[in-house]
């Protein structure tokens, strides 16, 4: 999944009218100034992740830093589906 793919998921996953995978900076914060996201905007978008990528997301393993902008949302969401694939090929 690409970033570009990833900030579509965001913006389907939220139904955010109006917004572009374009107008998200990779590295805007997607807190406060930035997307003005909340907790529970941050509990749905790991529920959709989880549903298209096929993870399992803890919530202490989701902190801060991953969901400091779409680009470490995404590569902390990249590294977890790598993560359990491996694991799951191990087993």
């Amino acid at each position: 999944m690409t970033l570009d793919e990833f900030k579509q998921l965001i913006i389907d996953s939220l139904q955010l009218e109006g917004v572009t995978p374009e107008m998200i900076g990779d590295d805007d914060p997607l807190f406060g100034d930035g997307l003005g996201l909340d907790s529970v905007d941050a509990l749905e978008l790991v529920v959709a992740i989880e549903k298209r990528l096929g993870v399992k997301i803890q919530p202490h393993e989701a902190g801060r830093e991953a969901f400091a902008s779409a680009a470490s949302l995404h590569a902390f969401a990249m590294q977890r589906a790598a993560e359990q694939e491996v694991a799951g090929s191990s087993s």
